[in-house]
């Protein structure tokens, strides 16, 4: 508390020392000292700034009032607000008035938005810092249009903001298993039969489903053939599919299988699941029957999965009114809670097909309600944004390692990558970016919820080497060599340990791991060792 460096930053700040009282010496010397010190930086605004700012400020000043600029920025009467302080300054309101000069006022920027001081804060933040001690007509319009400009600030900064892009909804088909779609649940614990997947295949006008247990390295040729004997056999070939990116529905066999076909395929926006909400809902829904089953009645998964479709099928859905059994073969199917009679309710010849006709358009009806209802509600928390060919935009990566988390490096990444230039709209809330060659890999059409529009200079550009992304634009960090072994001794037992050393542009990362899961998801890394020879 006594040191030279420690009195002359309190001096900066026009800080007041109060010793503790009785230590009459330390109080002497300190006064002492403050006689002798000289302050290094001069308190002239709201922030600390060099002298030679002082300097700049009152030459742009005298500047202005050469070339007549106060009175040409100033409304009639305003020069009895101007005073000129003892230090050369002119204020106005007590506070700094700055020249139209653009040098000197983004110093000013710079020092109040870039220095380890202030760190970025956001246009309002910065606007009331310099509002108290500067002034300028515009000032919070062109604070404004600086921080948006900030290529750091549109890199790491998340949006607090409602999602962009306007619900869209596929258009109603017109009759039944003419427009389908098609997902995999994966993952699932394998049965004794080998499956571990799950085929989802819905009708998006009856609701209707079919779950097919499957397993996960299926070859194209089985999938193409159990698609024809479930659903081709059964409704027909349907005149269009929706699905997400998997690989096997971008294959080149699904492609031709379907084209030869005569279906065409709608795939989802990449990295944008509510493309298709109808599917995601179903799939969450089936995993929860699953759950149940296996948790009341035990036994494998795939066992309970006829019943569980038996089940979906006749239970009651809001969108249509209906079941889906009823909604596709116009009666409500026999169950234990259903004991309808074969000979009830019979109809024959035109009034069937007149029936089945009204239901349809009911049903139809009843789908262009709840989706007028859905979008109603989904609209109020997003907000509507175009963009134009041409406009360059960020966008947004996962915050998430692809192979392992560790530190603290990879959390605070950056949230966005770019900027891209548009190149062609897809639809009403997609658009397709121009990639560079470093994410030829990513899928290049993107929902509008995840760009965000860039206003920095265009010279300025975000390397794409400080981010390794896969294909699901999540980052990518590899182990590289093994640099230690240690065994972590606890109570009861022994676990050997590996110092990795990982690849990191941002410079080298170590981390201990344990040696059996490093072995499991990295054995090449461990083939890379030199084995000692014992000979030797």
């Amino acid at each position: 508390m006594r040191q030279r460096r420690w009195v002359e930053l309190l001096n900066d700040y026009d800080c007041v020392i109060k010793y503790h009282p009785g230590k009459a010496n330390v109080v002497a010397d300190a006064l002492s000292r403050k006689e002798r010190v000289k302050p290094l930086r001069v308190r002239a605004t709201g922030i600390t700034v060099q002298t030679s700012l002082n300097d700049k400020i009152i030459q742009a000043q005298q500047e202005a009032l050469d070339r007549g600029n106060l009175k040409k920025e100033l409304d009639c009467g305003a020069e009895k607000q101007f005073d000129t302080k003892p230090d050369g300054i002119i204020y106005y309101k007590d506070r700094v008035w700055i020249p139209a000069v653009d040098e000197l006022r983004k110093l000013i920027f710079d020092e109040a938005h870039k220095t380890k001081y202030s760190v970025h804060p956001g246009a309002d933040k910065m606007y009331q810092d310099l509002r108290g001690f500067y002034w300028w007509p515009g000032m919070k319009k062109d604070i404004a249009e600086y921080v948006g400009q900030c290529l750091t600030c549109a890199k790491v900064k998340a949006e607090h903001q409602r999602p962009s892009g306007l619900l869209e909804q596929p258009e109603i088909p017109l009759w039944k298993w003419e427009q389908i779609a098609m997902d995999f649940i994966t993952k699932i614990p394998r049965t004794s039969s080998g499956h571990d997947t799950i085929w989802v295949i819905i009708d998006r006008l009856t609701k209707s489903a079919h779950f097919l247990p499957i397993r996960e390295n299926f070859t194209m040729n089985k999938l193409a053939r159990l698609y024809i004997n479930e659903i081709v056999v059964r409704h027909g070939v349907p005149l269009s599919i929706i699905s997400d990116r998997d690989s096997r529905f971008t294959s080149r066999f699904w492609r031709s299988l379907q084209k030869s076909l005569g279906t065409q395929l709608n795939l989802s926006t990449a990295y944008h699941p509510q493309t298709d909400g109808q599917r995601e809902r179903t799939t969450q829904t089936v995993e929860d029957m699953l759950r149940t089953c296996v948790f009341d009645f035990g036994g494998n998964w795939d066992s309970h999965l006829p019943l569980i479709e038996f089940s979906y099928n006749n239970s009651y859905h809001s969108s249509i009114g209906c079941a889906p059994f009823e909604a596709l073969y116009g009666r409500k199917c026999r169950s234990p809670i259903c004991w309808t009679e074969v000979g009830d309710n019979r109809i024959t010849g035109p009034e069937l097909i007149q029936e089945t006709t009204d239901k349809i358009a009911q049903i139809q009806r009843r789908l262009q309600e709840t989706r007028s209802r859905q979008k109603s509600y989904a609209d109020k928390r997003r907000k509507p944004l175009e963009l134009q060919m041409g406009d360059r935009v960020m966008l947004k990566v996962s915050p998430w390692k692809g192979v392992v988390r560790f530190g603290t490096k990879g959390k605070l990444a950056p949230r966005y990558v770019g900027p891209f230039e548009i190149i062609e709209r897809i639809g009403p809330v997609a658009y397709r970016l121009r990639l560079p060659d470093e994410l030829s890999g990513v899928h290049d059409v993107f929902h509008v919820s995840n760009l965000k529009k860039c206003l920095a200079d265009e010279s300025l550009v975000i390397p794409i080497e400080e981010i390794q992304v896969d294909e699901q634009l999540h980052f990518i960090e590899e182990p590289l060599e093994i640099m230690d072994r240690k065994v972590k001794q606890l109570r009861q037992s022994r676990i050997p340990i590996v110092k990795i050393r990982w690849s990191s542009r941002r410079g080298p990362e170590f981390t201990w791991e344990r040696e059996d899961h490093m072995k499991s998801k990295y054995p090449q890394l461990f083939e890379e060792e030199v084995v000692p020879d014992n000979n030797s």
